[in-house]
């Protein structure tokens, strides 16, 4: 299983919302950049970065220091956060990202997410975002009528590789991750599931590697010192090792 420590941006700096919720931020970090070159160091190979302005404007504020942050990393970087047209699609590939997320476009726009799925395949992820069992857009400001399972059953069937699924009520919470929900998704679906939401122990960690899904997103739990990324890639090489 493939290690993803976060960060979250927010005016250029590292944050944390609780549960979405934009009015309870907290900033980590003014130099996302250094946090990036302490999780390369700490042997991690992926990063999860997300623009939560925009996710909301559908702009790339972020993406200055998103280049600086690939450039004093190295690492293979997925951004999500208010992709909703080819143009950004392009801006953020051509930019040095190495895939993109599509969360609210996923569900709203097929014509682009198979545009985007044609032109760049694998680089291209969807962000499914869990509300009460149901697919949350607009950077979870709303929730939609459709169902998780429906929804990565159509992203599988039209060519869709990786799904990163958070359940917002376990995100940032620091009480655990819904590894049911992860074990089921697993066992229905042929994709690299991304577990999201609540990874807050080692414990947690350890349980989503032996489910043998792709990777997990390590947030809050890091920033708060409740779990190492040194540790957790350690562990999750043993696990995949078989040891």
């Amino acid at each position: 299983m493939n290690i993803f420590p976060a960060i979250d941006l927010y005016e250029g700096k590292a944050v944390r919302l609780y549960k979405g919720d934009y009015n309870k931020i907290t900033v980590y970090s003014e130099n996302p950049e250094m946090i990036a070159q302490d999780f390369a160091a700490s042997g991690a190979r992926h990063l999860h970065l997300v623009d939560l302005e925009g996710a909301k404007s559908g702009d790339t504020p972020n993406i200055e220091v998103i280049k600086k942050i690939i450039a004093a990393s190295g690492l293979f970087t997925e951004v999500g956060g208010g992709i909703r047209s080819m143009e950004t699609v392009d801006k953020y590939l051509s930019s040095g990202v190495s895939r993109v997320i599509l969360g609210t476009a996923a569900l709203k726009d097929r014509e682009f997410l198979l545009t985007a799925l044609e032109k760049y395949g694998e680089r291209i992820a969807v962000g499914a975002d869990i509300k009460d069992g149901k697919i949350a857009i607009k950077g979870w400001t709303e929730t939609s009528d459709t169902d998780i399972y429906d929804f990565c059953r159509d992203m599988q069937e039209i060519g869709v590789k990786t799904i990163i699924c958070t359940d917002i009520s376990k995100d940032g919470a620091m009480m655990g991750t819904n590894h049911e929900l992860y074990r089921e998704l697993s066992r229905r679906f042929d994709i690299d599931l991304i577990a999201s939401g609540g990874v807050s122990s080692m414990e947690d960690v350890r349980r989503l590697c032996e489910l043998g899904i792709y990777g997990c997103i390590i947030g809050k739990a890091y920033y708060t010192g409740a779990i190492s990324i040194k540790e957790a890639v350690e562990a999750a090489k043993e696990v995949s090792d078989g040891n």
